[in-house]
């Protein structure tokens, strides 16, 4: 294969080197030993320090002449093409070995014990938490994440991985265009299955056959951790076991129950214990401890679940054993100690509950936070999470819906998604360039206009400013005014996978 196990000294170059997961396989490659180069637009993003602290300086242009005799193998992002990138039409044009993102993490996969985290929703948060896990617990293995993760590297505002040698491989897999198929699971977690991208999957059953399909992967007698609590999840499980009776099938959640049994717990069934300042308490039903996490929402608990279901089963890997009551009374007490302790340093991912900012002025007392939730389900699970640990602030939600497609499919499930906030901002819709031009008729404001509308019948308090910018003023005004009797301080709460994560900063810049 042109992916070889040892990287050491192989020339890599990487074409859109600043995406998130490119970014996060930069990494990887290069604490094995690769030499990399890569290209992509002008433009800053967040990946940029990333980069700058692995001494690696993008070409910020595509051009032919980036592709160097010395270079053996060429990744690139699907956001191109191999017909009409200048970079790949010459590698392609010279013999050198061109492959996706997905292909390249899936030959990196084979070459460890690798575990997939996959769902339409929650796998970035649960691969992080795993990765946390895994790095106090100090197992030998290696974590990607598709997005920045404070607690992989404490000393330098975090990192999309984490590294300690690569016996085990855990890395966030994604269900588009069914890219996680070329990955090589040993285990998978499953944490969600909606409707989604419609644009490639257009019903429910598209995209539910695709995780059946990842799920099938598995080799005999490989384990599926899934979501008891989310219907799609166990439904999608129960048909890839008729598929694949060998298959363990390891439940979690509050429903979770042993092998359908509805009289014995799972060892993870959650029970939900209070929440206080900020900090959540919950309990697993085979495990005689209590664990907390400091970020809002049960479905925050339930990624925490699935995470320490993952990790014990990779602890009890290494001490060879079967199920982790076989582990020796010590080794047990001590992993727990270490996951409890792991768990509350957990802060979030970057764009996953992210704290922008607090400002406390004689002009405002408002939190920030960025959520890249950008389907129904999350929205309503990630206001409702924080409408439990702000009880008492103005939640005010500056939503951006991403894609034609989805907000077309999901119109009404969308409108319905806002009851935990006190006020909405609605913007235009962030088109995606992958979406084809058929899917693209009926937008614009005829599709905007309807989400407003309809968002307006479901909510009391909505606003729409086409542009993100358009609603600044008006946003540094409502964050000035005289809060009601029983609120103590706003919560301003950017949301969706567009780009109006941007208007906090130019608020920010006033208020401050």
């Amino acid at each position: 294969m042109v992916f070889p196990e040892n990287l050491s000294e192989f020339h890599i170059h990487f074409v859109g080197i600043k995406g998130t997961g490119m970014c996060a396989l930069v990494e990887i490659c290069i604490s094995r030993g690769a030499i990399i180069s890569g290209s992509d637009v002008p433009d800053t993003f967040y990946t940029d320090k990333i980069l700058k602290d692995l001494n690696i300086v993008p070409y910020e242009n595509f051009s032919a002449q980036n592709i160097t005799d010395d270079i053996k193998l060429v990744i690139y992002s699907s956001a191109y093409k191999l017909e009409n990138n200048e970079e790949l039409i010459e590698a392609t044009r010279r013999g050198i070995p061109t492959i996706l993102y997905s292909e390249a993490l899936g030959e990196i996969s084979k070459s460890s014990y690798s575990c997939g985290i996959s769902g339409v929703h929650g796998k970035t948060t649960t691969t992080g938490i795993t990765g946390t896990l895994i790095k106090a617990l100090k197992l030998e293995a290696q974590v990607l994440a598709g997005s920045v993760i404070p607690t992989f590297n404490t000393q330098n505002e975090g990192s999309c991985t984490f590294s300690n040698g690569h016996k085990y491989f855990v890395a966030e897999t994604c269900e588009y265009q069914r890219h996680f198929m070329s990955f090589a699971p040993k285990k998978i977690i499953l944490t969600s299955v909606e409707s989604d991208h419609q644009d490639y999957y257009p019903t429910f059953k598209d995209i539910q056959n695709a995780f059946v399909d990842y799920i099938c992967l598995l080799p005999k007698n490989g384990e599926l951790i899934y979501c008891n609590d989310d219907v799609g999840a166990t439904e999608t499980a129960c048909l890839a076991k008729l598929k694949r009776p060998d298959i363990k099938l390891c439940p979690y959640g509050q429903s979770a129950h042993e092998n359908g049994n509805s009289m014995k717990n799972s060892d993870f069934t959650v029970i939900f214990e209070n929440c206080v300042d900020g900090e959540q308490f919950f309990r697993l039903a085979g495990l005689n401890t209590i664990f907390s996490i400091k970020v809002p929402g049960k479905h925050m608990v339930l990624n925490a679940s699935a995470a320490i279901a993952l990790v014990l089963s990779l602890v009890c890997e290494d001490n060879a054993v079967d199920h982790f009551s076989k582990l020796t009374e010590k080794v047990l007490f001590e992993t727990l100690q270490k996951i409890k302790e792991a768990l509350t340093t957990f802060s979030g991912a970057k764009r996953r509950s992210e704290l922008v900012a607090t400002v406390k002025n004689e002009f405002t007392d408002t939190i920030f936070v960025d959520d890249y939730a950008h389907h129904p389900t999350a929205l309503k699970t990630t206001i409702e999470g924080f409408r439990k640990f702000y009880p008492n602030r103005y939640i005010i939600v500056d939503f951006m819906s991403h894609t034609y497609s989805r907000t077309k499919a999901l119109l009404e499930q969308f409108s319905q998604s806002f009851n935990f906030a006190d006020e909405v901002i609605l913007h235009k819709i962030y088109g995606s360039a992958r979406e084809k031009q058929e899917n693209k008729g009926n937008t614009g404001k005829t599709l905007d206009e309807e989400f407003f509308i309809l968002t307006q019948k479901n909510h009391k308090n909505v606003k729409y400013f086409s542009e993100i910018f358009d609603a600044k003023e008006y946003v540094v005004n409502r964050l000035q005014k005289k809060l009601p009797e029983d609120k103590k301080g706003y919560l301003f709460l950017t949301m969706g996978a567009g780009d109006n994560w941007k208007l906090t900063g130019e608020v920010l810049k006033i208020i401050n």
